[in-house]
């Protein structure tokens, strides 16, 4: 059975939206280039502006380069740069090369450019090229949401894998699908003397030719392989962007890779690489850094103990059993934001509780003080553990460290979260914070498990400060 949906027509081409990403890039260069020029300027011993003229014209001439550099490393389709996390690692890369084109340019004019100047725009060009494109990300997501720029899609299959496939393009219109068809491949096979796959071909040829769907999405996992080859086969023939389901879920894409198998194409899923240096490095980024943020928080712990001594009776801090790596039970330190007896009162507002699960969260818990409000507005109250950190109980970034009741609750999945240790901020915490489900945040925490890496911690600490500037989901 084939079902067309109607659908509305995109308002703007992706030859166009391209042709702005690519403008965008060139005015970031430029910018990125300029500042170091004036930052070399200001702090170095010898004033370089006089030679501002040589400076202008590498920077021009290479400046073409850039957009070259940005279209080998895939930056311009969209497939490669959907994750922001692949995003930023490709313009780290690209943006390095650039760097070094911008060094042979001048060596090969001959023209005298200062080494300061080269090193600044390598890391002026990765800050002010992944801002812009965040803020590319950021405009494309609202004119997707307000349909100028959907792709429109059928998608083949109606078993769970498809209906994931669906609800995940009806759930997240930024993504830039549309779906405008839907193939029941069950049904489709269904008429007698007429041959499965080619009913199945001409079901789908028909409804994206009478859709004028650009794409196809195949739920492989609904399909046999003979239908998916035939399938597959003749879209790519007509022009039309077919794309495969893995059947994989939560697994990061740069973990897989596609190799030739004797005719068959294979997917070697790279194993996450939790120990030897690796290991090593995290514990001492967590050391470090962890020391220099309480060094550095003290002040204001100073002046938050006072104001919770004087508001309330109680102690400063709040001491809790949370369930630490390998389901071993620590005490995680708080600073105190509710009344003293605060546990004791719990009983009486599980009714109003506005979490799902095993969680308790209340927007306006009558448990909280004043001078708890504008802690935990602000996070505040999480900076003791800071120390959890430095004693090796918890780590700057892992899955949310859930109370001991919680586990209760916990199917035999969960229980993976527990290989690694928990942490003071996560997947979670910057996806929503506590607007998140108990299953969004549990799904969360396994796939930072699933996928862990450094550069994935460092984005997560990036992404970490403006969610908490933002105040998002904090109360």
């Amino acid at each position: 059975m084939a079902t067309p949906i109607q659908r509305g027509e995109p308002r703007l081409k992706p030859r166009t939206a391209k042709s702005l990403v690519v403008a965008a890039d060139c005015l970031a260069a430029a910018a990125a280039m300029w500042l170091a020029f004036e930052l070399r300027a200001s702090v170095g011993t010898t004033d370089i502006r006089a030679n501002a003229g040589r400076h202008l014209l590498v920077g021009a001439v290479s400046l073409p380069g850039w957009v070259l550099i940005f279209a080998r490393y895939r930056l311009y389709t969209a497939r490669h740069v959907w994750d922001r996390l692949e995003e930023v690692r490709r313009i780290v890369h690209a943006v390095a090369v650039a760097v070094l084109l911008v060094a042979v340019t001048a060596f090969s004019l001959r023209v005298y450019v200062a080494r300061g100047w080269l090193i600044l725009t390598l890391f002026t060009g990765i800050a002010i090229v992944s801002i812009e494109r965040a803020l590319v990300r950021r405009g494309f997501d609202a004119l997707r949401r307000k349909g100028f720029m959907s792709r429109p899609v059928v998608i083949v299959g109606t078993n769970t894998e498809a209906a994931r496939l669906t609800a995940t393009i009806l759930d997240n219109s930024s993504l830039g699908y549309q779906v405008v068809g839907v193939i029941d491949n069950g049904a489709a096979m269904g008429t007698p003397g007429v041959d499965r796959e080619t009913r199945l071909v001409d079901d789908t040829l028909h409804v994206v030719a009478s859709t004028r769907a650009s794409g196809v999405l195949i739920a492989t996992s609904g399909i046999d392989a003979a239908a998916c080859n035939a399938l597959t086969r003749a879209l790519v023939e007509q022009g039309v962007h077919v794309e495969l389901s893995s059947s994989l879920h939560d697994i990061a894409p740069e973990r897989l890779t596609v190799r030739g198998f004797g005719g068959h194409a294979l997917m070697h899923v790279r194993p996450v690489q939790r120990h030897g240096w690796r290991a090593r490095a995290k514990r001492a980024f967590d050391v470090v850094l962890a020391t220099i943020l309480l060094a550095m928080a003290a002040p204001v712990l100073a002046l938050a103990a006072i104001a919770i001594r004087v508001s309330s009776h109680g102690p400063v801090l709040f001491r809790q059993k949370r369930v630490g790596r390998g389901g071993i039970t620590f005490e995680m330190l708080k600073l105190r934001t509710m009344v003293r007896d605060a546990e004791v009162r719990l009983g009486e507002l599980r009714a109003r509780n506005e979490a799902d699960g095993p969680m308790f969260k209340m927007r306006s818990d009558p448990r909280v003080t004043h001078v708890g409000k504008v802690l935990r507005r602000f996070s505040l109250d999480e900076l003791p553990q800071l120390w959890n950190v430095l004693r090796g109980e918890m780590t700057l970034v892992g899955p949310r460290p859930a109370l001991p009741e919680e586990m209760r609750e916990w199917g035999p999945e969960v229980h993976h979260r527990l290989t690694v240790s928990p942490g003071m901020t996560g997947m979670w915490q910057v996806s929503g914070r506590t607007n998140c489900s108990f299953e969004d945040y549990t799904r969360l925490d396994l796939y930072y498990v699933d996928n862990w890496s450094l550069w994935r911690d460092l984005v997560i600490l990036c992404r970490t400060v403006p969610a908490l500037l933002s105040r998002r989901g904090a109360y």
